[in-house]
């Protein structure tokens, strides 16, 4: 048996780095696990061809889905985990989310928590991860206790045109609230350098707040902190009771390596963490570990996304595109009573990224001048959590993640609303929309509920398993709903909050 710890944690992305950081200063022995290694700093890293079109930074991974077809997940095993290519867009979820929320698909379920018991951790969080923005632009946005830590990031012309018009139209876009390092009052001192290599992309200047380079590398700076990479975490075993994890299962460099700790924190990722759980199940476990409510792997959800280019007879020539939000539609619309949810620009196409959807034998000149006159938005709209939407792991421990799509219709509206406005702000514009595909895990949530009542929650209010009492399951996997905004933040402050738990518990 390898050296005992106080605590393990196992993945290093928005819920697990963030945790690390914020119990680093506890003193407590502290190992993370991590499967992948440090993304490599190289000029790929702003090579649109190696990002998107070679898929240079995704995992060499096939999962199943649910009639067993084949296919590679947009998920990134590295220190930081997802956070290493996200947008950035930190957004607090809306206080009404935390409330069942009545949709055109059915109904949202409350959360066991309110607004309220996060708000102090998403303050926090804000501040850790550097985020810019501006209180009160947004309508919909729930009540704050401070300011944002730094102003909003600028628009470019094009961009703040754009803004100019749709408050023209009654409309009240706002600066989306961005998680990089950028100080537009001394750019000479600014670590991000405001390039189109951002959204999608790994930073060569660590110019954007991931969980990298705000949780691991701090915690790191303490001496009771370690981190071992390319270590795969096989399995976790319990006593004989079955009510505490006594072994953590490592797969590192060709050897099986065993640890063990006080406390063990899965932080894997809303569908590898419910894999490695599928994948411990024992004696006293038999359908899984701290899966007596049966819950686990079910009620993935991952957001209905829709990725929406206008092309215009207007040259486009901003470079940061990505600063401009919009949730006139997050609680329904004139013709509407019910949630559609939430748009966001994009960061900026190139032909390159246009290429992978584009018709075989589309000249690259083609590509380009569509970039060129392109305007590039993001639509989120919510997915309801469906026990039958779920991962499972078969007895070769492949994932197979069943995923039917659901409140389309929702997402239906909300992509006409914007193309009613692309038509009068953007005229004479060619719209084109893809639907994201089960392949885009970014959003991952909700296969490891937490609630109240264990017969239908595997974890309590405080992502501890109702089954085992030192197993902590703390990334998106605890979600009850997925809401319409990107999930990171809520992770990041979740894992703040369980710090707290963990700190009075280890006291």
């Amino acid at each position: 048996m390898s050296e005992r710890y106080d605590v393990i944690i196992i993945g290093t992305g928005a819920g697990g780095g963030t945790l690390a950081r914020a119990l680093a200063p506890t003193g407590k022995r502290i190992l993370l696990l991590e499967r992948g290694g440090w993304l490599p700093r190289e000029k790929e890293n702003l090579s649109s061809a190696a990002v998107f079109l070679e898929g240079r930074y995704k995992a060499k991974e096939v999962w199943l889905d649910a009639r067993g077809r084949p296919f590679h997940p947009g998920i990134h095993y590295y220190v930081g985990g997802n956070t290493k290519v996200y947008g950035a867009a930190l957004l607090r979820f809306r206080k009404q989310d935390f409330g069942e929320v009545r949709h055109h698909g059915g109904l949202s379920p409350a959360w066991p928590i309110a607004y309220e018991d996060l708000e102090p951790y998403y303050t926090e969080a804000e501040r850790l991860y550097h985020v810019h923005g501006e209180r009160g632009a947004d309508p919909t946005e729930p009540p704050a206790t401070a300011p944002y830590p730094h102003p909003p990031v600028s628009h470019e012309r094009p961009v703040a045109e754009l803004a100019d018009a749709l408050r023209s139209l009654g409309h009240r876009p706002f600066p989306l609230p961005l998680g990089i390092q950028i100080d537009e009052s001394r750019p000479e001192n600014s670590r991000c350098m405001r390039c189109q290599t951002c959204d999608g992309f790994p930073c060569i200047v660590d110019g954007k707040s991931d969980a990298s380079v705000c949780g691991v590398r701090p915690a790191l700076e303490h001496p009771n902190v370690s981190l071992l990479t390319n270590a795969f975490v096989a399995r976790l075993e319990t006593d004989s009771s079955g009510r505490r994890v006594t072994a953590v299962h490592v797969r590192r460099e060709g050897r099986v390596e065993t640890y063990s700790a006080d406390v063990v924190v899965v932080s894997c990722g809303a569908v590898n963490s419910a894999a490695l759980l599928l994948r411990s199940g024992s004696s006293a476990h038999p359908d899984g570990l701290a899966n007596a409510s049966g819950v686990v792997g079910r009620h993935y959800m991952a957001h209905n996304n829709t990725a929406f280019v206008c092309v215009t007879t207007r040259k486009n020539p901003t470079v940061f595109e990505k600063t401009l939000a919009l949730n006139d539609y997050y609680f329904g619309a004139p013709d509407s009573e019910l949630p559609l949810g939430h748009i966001q620009m994009l960061g900026k196409s190139d032909g390159t990224m246009l290429k992978g959807d584009a018709p075989p034998l589309t000249p690259r000149f083609a590509l380009d001048l569509m970039a060129e006159h392109a305007f590039d938005f993001w639509l989120t709209s919510e997915d309801l959590p469906d026990p039958e939407n779920r991962v499972t792991v078969d007895e070769e421990g492949r994932i197979r993640l069943a995923y039917t799509p659901n409140n389309l219709e929702a997402h239906a509206r909300l992509v006409r609303k914007l193309k009613e406005l692309c038509g009068k702000l953007l005229p004479w514009g060619l719209k084109l929309s893809k639907r994201i595909p089960i392949e885009g895990t970014a959003h991952q949530c909700g296969t490891v509920r937490f609630g109240r009542d264990p017969r239908t929650s595997a974890l309590d209010t405080h992502c501890r398993a109702h089954d085992v009492d030192n197993l902590y399951v703390v990334d998106g996997s605890f979600f009850c709903s997925s809401t319409a905004v990107n999930p990171a933040l809520t992770i990041m402050a979740n894992a703040l909050r369980v710090a707290d738990h963990l700190r009075a518990r280890m006291a």
